[in-house]
């Protein structure tokens, strides 16, 4: 036993088996800490890993990318001091896996903030003002299109368990009945965002890939899109907007377009993406006429559209239980399009792509309108311009004007507007109204003053000249040239296609 000297002399024994017992109980006691300390750097890791996989397959990359740095973090500090070779093996794989998906995004990352810088310079905004009541008839349509746009807003309950609301629609009928006018009565009526995407029918290798608008509650953003240097007059219809800051940079990568038109739809849920003539560019694969432009973006739409049917996968942890099995996130590859919804319209049905069709859960045939739905659009279009028409004379033009589509109605409106334009312009006769206000008349009228517009003008009276309102006869003159601009052949076609493979809207 080994003995210590003290300062008075007084010897003692040291308890050196004491002292080993401590040393070690001390040691163990780090080591439990130690292992809990990291224990914990690695649960912590995934938590991470989960979050970082539900925004990547939810398609919020911004979010996923510094989620998955984190959880990389903590698994490369767990992974210095693991001992167990095979825990060990698996989080090395997990760290691999996890390293390459944020590598990707980073990638991607640069592409995409200037695609989507692109997209923002590039956009102007409108307000719709077309409600449910504007659109005369199309009941069957109207009410699938409540079912898939409006409800689900307003009453999110009714979609529990396996009932979903519809995910595309495809419009389908003559030109002029209505498809698009129908559209915009969704983005009004609807409390979401509207992308319109229209497609462009030009040559093969032309420039303009489409147009794509947005309506986020009540207003439209407009945003062309091109593939390669912009042709003359590349621009948006009725916008102005030109696209060349969009194009230069993404030569031969028009598909990278319609992925991001998807993704900023998911990310302004909920919202419709409305494709206006989508034949234009689904038509059928192989045909000679088909771009190497058209036929990418034909592929990346069927792959978004696919996705969108696709449920959401977040695996909940790790298959197995053995050491080397642990806790970790999947990369899924569908995304949270429930509050999607994909509308198209086309005139030639026929001509679409098999698979795109397939794609359509709804396809509603809008045909012409009826009698009493064309009574209703001569009433709409011609507003609160003053007339001279009662009930029964709109009846009358609603029967007098079978085969007219809702196109063509507007078109005669449009013309009966400037007949009493054109009377004022040849009238020979004017008579005072309300005071100072002149009105062309006949010669029998009482107060007529033989005189023209142009007399009246030169004397400073130009302001205080009023068209006569718009009569009965003046529908009569403008029906007398005008013929409906859709054949029998064409509604065989629609009518046809509805009993093969769509319904009455």
């Amino acid at each position: 036993m080994a003995l210590r000297p003290q300062r008075r002399g007084r010897p003692t024994t040291a308890p050196a088996r004491k002292t080993k017992l401590s040393q070690k109980k001390r040691k163990n006691n780090f080591n439990f800490v130690t292992t809990q300390m990291y224990s914990n750097f690695k649960e912590q890791a995934i938590e991470y890993v989960k979050q970082a996989v539900q925004e990547d397959n939810a398609g919020n990359y911004v979010k996923a990318f510094p989620l998955y740095m984190n959880a990389l973090e903590y698994f490369k500090t767990h992974l210095k001091y693991e001992k167990n070779p095979k825990i060990k093996e698996a989080i090395t794989a997990k760290f691999t896996e996890y390293l390459r998906r944020a590598e990707e995004i980073r990638a991607d990352d640069s592409e995409q903030s200037k695609l989507r810088a692109g997209l923002n310079s590039a956009i102007i905004t409108e307000k719709p003002n077309i409600k449910w009541n504007d659109v005369a008839g199309l009941e069957s349509a109207k009410q699938a299109l409540q079912e898939a746009v409006i409800l689900p807003v307003k009453f999110p309950q009714f979609f529990t368990g396996k009932r979903r609301p519809w995910r595309a629609f495809l419009l389908y009928g003559p030109p002029g009945t209505g498809k698009s006018y129908l559209a915009k009565a969704v983005a009004t009526e609807a409390d979401s965002t509207f992308f319109r995407f229209h497609i462009a029918t030009v040559p093969p290798f032309s420039a303009v890939i489409g147009v794509a608008d947005t309506e986020h509650q009540g207003q439209i953003v407009k945003v062309e899109l091109c593939s390669i240097e912009p042709a003359a007059g590349c621009s948006t219809r009725g916008g102005g907007i030109s696209s060349s800051d969009l194009v230069s940079k993404w030569m031969g990568e028009s598909e990278k377009l319609v992925a991001n038109l998807f993704q900023m739809a998911r990310e302004n849920a909920p919202s419709i993406i409305f494709i206006d003539e989508i034949d234009s560019l689904c038509g059928t694969r192989g045909e000679g006429n088909e771009s190497e432009a058209s036929r990418r973006i034909k592929t990346e739409l069927l792959v978004q559209m696919q996705n969108m049917a696709a449920p959401v996968h977040v695996a909940p942890a790790c298959a197995g239980s053995g050491e080397g099995s642990d806790h970790f996130g999947s990369i899924g590859v569908g995304h949270n399009d429930d509050k999607v919804l994909v509308l198209a319209a086309t005139n030639t049905p026929y001509a679409l792509d098999q698979a795109v069709r397939r794609r359509f859960d709804k396809r509603i045939y809008i045909p012409l309108p009826d009698a009493k739905a064309r009574q209703h659009m001569f009433k709409v279009h011609l507003g609160d311009t003053p007339h001279s028409l009662s009930e029964s004379d709109f009846e009358v033009l609603g029967r007098r004007t079978e085969g007219f589509s809702g196109s063509d109605v507007a078109v005669c409106v449009k013309d009966v507007l400037f007949e009493p334009v054109r009377k004022t312009q040849d009238a020979m006769y004017f008579f005072k109204i309300d005071g100072d206000m002149w009105m062309p008349c006949g010669p029998k009228q009482p107060g007529a003053v033989q005189t023209t517009m142009q007399d009246l003008a030169s004397k400073g009276l130009a302001s205080q000249i009023l068209p006569p309102p718009i009569s009965k006869n003046d529908f009569e003159k403008v029906l007398a040239r005008q013929r409906p601009t859709v054949g029998k052949k064409d509604l065989e076609v629609h009518e046809k296609f509805t009993k093969e493979f769509g319904e009455e809207g």
